[in-house]
C-alpha cells in the first residue's frame, strides 16, 4: 500500500485495517497453486489503526497492535474492501486472535 493511500485511510474507533499476507503454496512434487485455487489466509499485516475505544466513563482503551505488526485473524472476520486494486479487511481490534512475533 502506498504512503499516500495510508494517509487517506484512517480507521475510526477500535477498528484496524489489515491486508492478508501473501503465502505461496507449493504442493508435494513442486506444484505451485495459482491465486484462484488458494483459500484466503488467516495471517495479515496491520496497515492502519484507529484511535481506540473509550469506556463509558471516557477513559481510553488502547489498541494493542500497531502498523506493521503481523497478526492472526478469524477467517470470516471484518469487512472486505478494495482500495486502488488492493484488497484489505477492516475489523474491530477484538477480532484479532493473536500477535505474531
Amino acid at each position: 500500500m502506498t504512503t499516500a493511500t495510508k494517509k487517506k485511510f484512517k480507521p475510526l474507533g477500535d477498528r484496524v485495517l489489515v491486508q492478508h499476507t501473501e503465502e505461496q503454496e507449493v504442493l508435494k512434487g513442486g506444484i505451485v497453486l495459482p491465486d484462484t485455487a488458494k483459500k484466503k489466509g488467516q495471517f495479515a499485516t496491520v496497515i492502519a489503526v484507529g484511535a481506540g475505544a473509550t469506556t463509558p466513563e471516557g477513559k481510553p482503551i488502547p489498541i494493542l497492535v500497531k502498523e506493521g505488526d503481523k497478526v492472526l485473524i478469524d477467517k470470516y472476520a471484518g469487512q472486505e474492501l478494495t482500495i486502488k486494486d488492493e484488497e484489505f479487511v477492516i475489523l474491530r481490534a477484538n477480532e484479532i486472535i493473536a500477535l505474531i512475533n
